[in-house]
């Protein structure tokens, strides 16, 4: 192989990698408004030590994203997520993360740490991970309307007005659409 066809098969990579941490199709986005199902509970401990389960926020507009440090679209998607938090917080949102990460808290801790995330971090396993799909690609963020129903999934990295407009239309803000 010479160099110019490895660096073609480099940047192709790089490429990938940048767009979905898998090999499924990037941005790929399902609503599920006709056929909405309830989201699956769990209870996984979060960073501080106590014990988190999605039925704690019944009532409210859940982003619940999984995540690893080292996926690319995942550092991207973030910070929207720490300022949807600040945003939204307040009128019934919330964000729920859940690192895939081998490493567990070991990786995960400082990584918060540093990007002073604002929201809820567990850590996940292959069974969290089958409650909603398998999730074989990072990210993949569900939101999950106030009745505890998935309304919409992306796998991926998806757009911050995406998530912005799927996120008021759930809180019934009349500049989403929202009857």
């Amino acid at each position: 192989m010479s160099s110019l066809d490895f660096r073609g098969t480099l940047l192709t990579a790089i490429v990938i990698a940048a767009v979905s941490c898998s090999l499924s199709p990037a941005g790929k986005h399902a609503t599920l408004e006709e056929n909405r199902n309830v989201a699956s509970d769990f209870t996984l401990t979060d960073a501080r030590g106590a014990t988190a389960k999605l039925s704690d926020y019944k009532g409210r507009v859940v982003l619940l994203n999984f995540w690893a440090t080292w996926c690319g679209p995942c550092k991207i998607e973030i910070p929207w997520f720490i300022e949807f938090e600040k945003i939204y917080k307040n009128r019934g949102f919330a964000v729920l993360g859940i690192s895939m990460d081998d490493g567990g808290w070991k990786a995960v801790k400082p990584f918060i740490e540093q990007k002073a995330v604002n929201y809820r971090v567990m850590v996940g396993d292959d069974n969290v991970a089958r409650l909603y799909g398998g999730v074989e690609s990072l990210p993949s963020t569900f939101l999950i309307g106030r009745e505890g129903k998935v309304a919409s999934a992306h796998v991926g990295l998806a757009t911050r007005s995406d998530y912005e407009r799927e996120i008021l239309r759930l809180l019934g803000d009349k500049r989403a659409g929202a009857p």
